[in-house]
């Protein structure tokens, strides 16, 4: 039984369960409404274009954010791995703030730039940028000495030895902190909307929320899991098993 049946046939039991349990009233709707609630929630957003136009407003954030965290973060990465001084200082405060969930610095992003798009991305930016930065540091800091003493005795120095050797034998740890930052700007991005003005998946979870309609909630969730669960999989596995295999670091 390969891979895709085994997940086809779980995903499976568990909403004939989930249904099974909402018909015979082992919970009400506003606790847990039945997968069939949901699906129509599900497709009555799409239908309408709601959550079409949610979807487009959060990649183009996410887009935004992501992009330049994965830029901010590769700089201060190379910092920290050329500049002992800068991994002192600079590296112990990223490895603080790598433990403070973005959530924490909306309100500061609030008072900054206000209830807008700013603050939003601000906090995306967050969310990648200080995976990135340690994932690089340890790149460039495991390249192996053996390939910079070869480099170095065929004449190879400062930034020729940088983008011809250093670079290239850290880029698993570009993939992975890449992959890594994806899934911390997702998910900061979600917390972000959760407190915006919208349109967004985040502001629509926050708004169906309030209103109490929990099958939007759910369809919105539900959402926010494939998207994450697609673009990990489908994206970034398959990137970083290539770059494993070509690297020689799977046998």
């Amino acid at each position: 039984m390969n891979t895709t049946l085994k997940r086809i046939i779980f995903f499976a039991l568990i909403i004939g369960l989930w249904e099974s349990g909402s018909r015979l009233g082992f919970w009400t709707e506003i606790i847990l409404p039945s997968p069939t609630s949901v699906f129509h929630a599900l497709y009555t957003g799409i239908a309408d274009q709601t959550l079409i136009i949610d979807l487009i407003a959060s990649f183009k954030r996410l887009f935004i954010g992501l992009g330049i965290s994965l830029f901010i973060g590769t700089s201060i990465g190379v910092l920290l791995a050329k500049s002992k001084t800068a991994d002192d200082t600079l590296g112990s405060l990223l490895l603080a703030f790598q433990s403070v969930p973005s959530i924490v610095w909306l309100p500061l992003a609030i008072m900054w730039f206000g209830l807008n798009e700013k603050a939003v991305i601000f906090v995306v930016i967050l969310g990648g940028t200080f995976v990135m930065a340690l994932n690089i540091r340890m790149g460039i800091k495991n390249v192996s000495p053996l390939f910079l003493k070869a480099a170095q005795t065929m004449g190879s120095r400062g930034l020729d030895l940088f983008i011809r050797v250093i670079f290239p034998a850290s880029i698993p740890y570009v993939v992975t902190g890449s992959r890594l930052a994806w899934a911390f700007a997702w998910r900061a991005l979600m917390a972000g909307e959760l407190l915006s003005t919208g349109p967004g998946l985040g502001y629509t979870l926050r708004y169906a929320s309030d209103f109490g309609d929990m099958s939007l909630v759910i369809a919105v969730m539900i959402i926010i899991g494939v998207i994450g669960a697609i673009v990990d999989q489908l994206l970034f596995q398959r990137i970083e098993k290539s770059v494993i295999k070509r690297w020689g670091l799977e046998s």
